[in-house]
This record gives structure tokens, sequence and C-alpha cells, in this order.
């Protein structure tokens, strides 16, 4: 394990594997490093992959109070480490993460999205406008199985079967660990819209990825995106839904980041 120091003081836990071109991995919600070690190891052959603690999970710090800009920095000073310049992969609300740096200028050389959890349309039930509140308040009481089950239900709009099963499997207590994290993803969801002026702002080569078998509402997310990118690709994943399966992404990430 390595640490990097964000503008702010907070320490920045990441893994360096392999050599070559860098290529920094930023997870989604519910994520720290250990969910994309499986893709780094894949990609590891070919690039530098920097798989990092994004702020308040893993051994990365929590300095507060949190705001979006403070992981943009955290992801800037990963940039640095690796020479001052990388390609990114991110998923679900790191997707929008890494949107938001790379619109705010972030050195980023090429952009690798799986399904950013924007809400582009009514083919499922809106997120309440309180979510971000009666989620930090779960949080806050300590209930972060709660927390958890409220992320599931109302921003992954999971069915209350799945979630159910979920919890009573043993990646529970991780999840649990993981919940304080779900307000900050609250937070760089916003509102949970497109914000599709800054995302048009975003001229990097970018490829989309989604699963065939995904929800409705996340594929049409997917194709808004690559809509409003000046300069994206879009990618569907033969048998593949929103979870991220290392080796169903890594061939077609790895033709894209080389190329």
């Amino acid at each position: 394990m390595n640490t990097v120091r964000s503008k702010d003081g907070t320490p920045i836990a990441f893994d360096r594997l392999g050599e070559g071109p860098p290529v920094i991995l930023v997870g989604g919600a519910l994520n720290d490093r250990r969910s994309v070690m499986p893709l780094a190891e894949l990609l590891a052959p070919h690039f530098t992959v920097f798989a990092y603690d994004r702020r308040g999970r893993g051994d990365s710090g929590d300095t507060r109070p949190y705001e979006v800009e403070r992981e943009i920095e955290d992801l800037q000073s990963l940039i640095t480490e690796a020479g001052g310049s990388a390609c990114v992969f991110a998923n679900c609300s790191g997707a929008i993460l890494a949107l938001e740096a790379a619109a705010s200028g972030l050195a980023i050389t090429k952009l690798a999205l799986y399904e950013p959890s924007y809400v582009v349309d009514d083919t499922r039930p809106p997120i309440g406008k309180d979510y971000a509140e009666r989620l930090a308040a779960l949080v806050e009481s300590g209930d972060l199985g709660g927390a958890v089950e409220l992320f599931m239900r109302e921003a992954a709009d999971l069915p209350a079967e799945f979630v159910a099963k979920v919890r009573q499997g043993e990646a529970w207590p991780m999840l649990e660990a993981l919940a304080p994290s779900l307000v900050y993803d609250a937070a760089v969801l916003g509102d949970s819209s497109l914000p599709t002026e800054r995302v048009a702002s975003v001229a990097v080569p970018t490829l989309v990825f989604d699963g065939d078998s995904s929800p409705e509402w996340g594929r049409n997310t997917v194709r808004a995106v690559v809509e409003t990118l000046p300069n994206a690709s879009h990618l569907t994943l033969e048998g593949q839904n929103h979870n991220l399966v290392a080796e169903a992404v890594a061939p077609a990430l790895v033709r894209f980041l080389a190329g």
C-alpha cells in the first residue's frame, strides 16, 4: 500500500501495479480499492495501474467537512503521482466523479466510464429529493445497514427481495463498513440529473460501457451521456449488467486505452 496527500492534507491510499502508461481506477458506491483489484490485475500487463481508496473508504483518510471538490483534488493528487497526466476508468458514481474531474480541467488523457448513475427519464422511480438527508440521518444514527438498504432500494432501484438476500449474505458487513461513504456518493450524484453543459465540455476521448442485461433506465442514461459528450464511443457488453465484471471489461478497455 502507498499513500499520497491530497491538497487538504488527507491521506489517500493506493496500490500500484504493472508498468506502462498510467491508468487510475475510480470505484463507485460501496467500492473500495479491493473492488477494482481484479480489473487492475488484468490491466497491469499493459499499464501502470493505480487502484485507490476514495476518501472515507478503506485506508484513506476522511477530513470533514466533505465537498465534491475535495474528491477531485484527491484524483489530482494521484494524477500528479502518476507523472502529471493519466487515463481514468470509473464506474457508477465514480464515473460521475470522473466526469466532474475532467470538466474541471484535470489532465485526463482518455476516459472510460461504466454505467454512470444519473437518472435521465421516467423508466424508473425518481430518487427522492430528501434522499441525501435521509441517508445522512441513518449514518449519523449508526444504522449503517439501513443506509445500505436505502441506497440499494432508492438510488440503485433494486427490488426488495434482492436487497433482503444481499443482507443475509457474507458481504453485508463489508457493505455496512462502507455505508458512511454513501453520503459522499449522494453529494456526487446531486439531484441525479445529467448536467449536460458540464458533460458537453469534456472533450477527451471517452468510451462509455453498458451491459445488455442492465435495467432500461441505466442503458438510457448511457445513451444520453454518449450523445452529450463530444468525443465519445459506446460499447454494450453482452451478458453483463451494472455489476462490474473485470474479465468482461478488460479486453475492450485495453484496446481503447492503448489505441
